[in-house]
Formats: structure tokens, C-alpha cells, sequence
């Protein structure tokens, strides 16, 4: 063969961190806080229906824009929870998990040489869309505020958005460092995607995890941005279901029109017994779903308190599953270093935060624990974490 067999645009995205860090945790019998995923299942109800589905036949090929049951019980939640109509038949679509949702967008959207604009730290897979659909990426960091908080930096937000971008992606709340943005932050990213004529991409997957009385404001819902926006959600983080990969976007028409198009040569349709389960959740357990924000909350303080305790420096986290931590105070200055290490030294995973961003300097010091798992587990990995002092 005379040229690598890998295209150039993908060669930098080989191996994801999270697989070599679960990796190394299944090696040395590590407590794994590093993945994002629960180890508790969703509600019963919402089980049983999918093994009902299952046993009743609903084991082939699903309508190409997602079970008309499933579209309209998104359509209705997002009615209900946010006052955005969204019409079942052709403004909403499901996919397979909401990694796909947002690769298809852009693959769908983007030209050759399109800028794509991020948030950084940002989630693993965005990039790797980028390059998938030839776009630039563009890059603009959060910063550490002295409250302990990741803010936006609206200035180097306006600077980096012009003629050449055409699209932004939004995850809020923030995956890695669980911020929340605020409602002056979303007015101000919505001014900027309307005066420069931007699609806007938001990654939502952790919408019902906010803690201490925030509530989730969508993008789409800022004057002038229903019509721009592509709204992305799933029901993993939601209903505990991370493994059955039902995910959706809404938006108008055109646009989803469009995802479709690129989404239904990925991977066509997928997980047809899941999908009337899904939407008996959205109906029927979102009681169920606030139970889980609250749990989470009370983990966040757990590990949070932990963290402390063992000395290391604990960054606010607003939501999502995941909590962030400088590790400066114990004597390390390289996360990426330490955590992998980590699984071999004390048996823990955690995920260094460098690595979800183009410029890594200013987060070199930041590593990232999920606390989407039981008590014990979390007490367990406290408990050697001791063992760093």
C-alpha cells in the first residue's frame, strides 16, 4: 500500500481517551471513574416495555425518521418543558444516540472549508465530525472564574465567529467540566449566531441534570434562534439507558431534513424495541427522572466533599455527570500524566481534561471524575485517592 491506510483528516483521532484509560482500569482492577455511564438501570416501567416490545415482535426495521410514538412524545416534552413546538411528521428525528445526531448535522451542513466553532473543553467526538465533514475548527476556551466556576469568554467568542463559520456547537450542561451557561451567556451566543448568520448545534444530552435550583434554558428558545438552531438530546443520560442509543434532534424542518439525509446512510434506523420505550419514559417518568437529578446531586456533594478531603482543589460542577479537580495541591502539574498513572498507583480512573482542547496549557492541571455511580464505589475511590497525600 503505498499511503497509510487512515485519511489524513482522521489520523489524529485513533484511539480515544476514554478506551485507553477504561483500558488501563480493566488491566490493574481499577475503580473507573473516568467513562461517563451509571451503574444503575433506568426505570422498571421503561424496561419492561422494551422487553414487551421485544417479545412482541417490534425487532425489525423502524420508520426512517424514528417510531411516530417516540417523535411525538419528544415533541410533546419539549412542548411541555420549554414552550417549543416542534411537528413530529418532519421537525423531529431520532437517531442512534446523540454522538450520531450531532455527526450527522454536521456532516449534513458543512462545506469544505466550513469554520465550525467549539467550546473548549468539548466532548471527544466533536472534532472528529469536524474532520469527518472537512470543516475548520475553530476554538474558543471557558475560563476558570474566581468562584470556582467555567465562564465563557464572550470577547474571544465574538472575535473568533465571522463570515467563515457555519455552524457552532453548544453542549450545555458542560461535558467536561459541568458548567451551566448562564442566561447572559446564551443571549450573548445567540447574538452572535444571528448577526453572523450561524447554525447553531446544542448538545442537550444532560438537560434533566441540573442541580441547586438551575433550570435548562435551550438556545432555541433566545429570540430569533428557533429557526437556526438544532437541538440534540438522548435518552442515556436521562433514563440511565446510555447502552441502547436512542437519541433525537429537532429543529425546523429544513434542517432536520437535512440531518436525515446524511443520518440515514450511517445507520439507516436503529433500535426499534427501545424506541416505544423511550417514549413511555417521556410520559410516564419524568417523576423518576427527577429522582435521578437529585441523587446526582447529592453524589456531586459526596465526591466533591471527597476530592476535598484528600486535597485537591474542586472546581463547581452545575450539572452533567462530572466534576473537575486541580490537582496543583497535591504536587502534580500534568493530568494527563498522573491519570495515567493513576490506575496502576492507587487503582482509579479519571479522565485528564487537556485533552478535549486544541490550546491544552490552560487545563493541564484539571482532571475530571464521574460520579454517576454508586456510594460505595465513590467512597471506594476517595479512599485511595487518600493514598496520593
Amino acid at each position: 500500500m503505498r499511503t497509510p491506510a487512515l485519511t489524513t483528516r482522521l489520523r489524529p483521532f485513533t484511539a480515544t481517551i476514554f478506551a485507553e484509560i477504561t483500558e488501563l482500569a480493566r488491566k490493574t482492577g481499577a475503580v473507573n471513574l473516568g467513562q461517563g455511564f451509571p451503574d444503575t438501570d433506568g426505570p422498571e416501567s421503561m424496561l419492561r416495555v422494551a422487553q414487551e416490545a421485544i417479545a412482541n415482535g417490534v425487532n425489525q426495521y423502524s420508520p426512517g425518521m424514528g417510531e411516530p410514538e417516540l417523535r411525538a412524545a419528544i415533541s410533546e416534552h419539549r412542548a411541555a418543558r420549554y414552550g417549543i413546538e416542534h411537528r413530529p411528521e418532519d421537525e423531529v428525528l431520532v437517531t442512534c444516540g446523540a454522538t450520531e445526531a450531532l455527526t450527522a448535522a454536521l456532516i449534513a451542513l458543512v462545506e469544505p472549508g466550513d469554520e465550525v466553532v467549539l467550546i473548549e473543553p468539548y466532548y471527544d467526538s466533536y472534532p472528529v465530525a469536524i474532520a469527518m465533514a472537512g470543516g475548520v475548527r475553530r476554538t474558543v476556551a471557558l475560563r476558570q472564574g474566581e468562584d470556582h466556576r467555567f465562564e465563557l469568554d464572550l470577547d474571544a467568542l465574538r472575535a473568533t465567529v465571522g463570515p467563515q463559520t457555519r455552524a457552532l456547537v453548544l453542549n450545555s450542561p458542560h461535558n467536561p467540566t459541568g458548567t451551566v451557561f448562564t442566561d447572559a451567556e446564551l443571549a450573548a451566543i445567540a447574538e452572535v449566531c444571528r448577526e453572523n448568520d450561524v447554525i447553531a448545534i446544542t448538545d442537550e444530552v444532560y438537560e434533566h441534570l441540573l442541580y441547586d435550583g438551575l433550570e435548562h434554558h435551550p438556545l432555541a428558545t433566545l429570540p430569533g434562534m428557533a429557526e437556526r438552531t438544532l437541538s440534540i438530546s438522548s435518552a442515556g443520560k436521562t433514563f440511565n439507558a446510555t447502552g441502547w442509543k436512542i437519541g433525537w434532534v429537532c429543529g425546523p424542518a429544513e434542517l432536520v431534513g437535512a440531518v436525515r439525509a446524511a443520518k440515514q446512510f450511517m445507520t439507516f434506523v436503529g433500535g426499534a424495541p427501545f424506541q416505544p420505550a423511550v417514549a413511555h419514559a417521556l410520559r410516564n417518568e419524568l417523576d423518576w427522572a427527577e429522582q435521578l437529578r437529585q441523587n446526582m446531586q447529592r453524589k456531586r456533594d459526596r465526591l466533591a466533599e471527597g476530592l476535598t478531603d484528600a486535597g485537591f482543589d474542586v472546581l463547581h460542577s452545575e450539572g452533567t455527570y462530572f466534576i473537575c479537580a486541580d490537582v496543583r495541591p497535591l504536587g502534580f502539574d500534568d493530568g494527563e500524566q498522573l491519570c495515567r498513572s493513576l490506575p496502576e498507583r492507587i487503582g482509579l480512573a479519571a479522565i485528564p481534561v487537556q485533552v478535549f482542547c486544541d490550546n491544552p496549557e490552560p487545563a493541564k492541571h484539571l482532571v475530571r471524575f464521574a460520579y454517576c455511580k454508586k456510594d460505595e464505589v465513590l467512597d471506594e475511590a476517595v479512599r485511595r485517592l487518600h493514598k496520593l497525600r
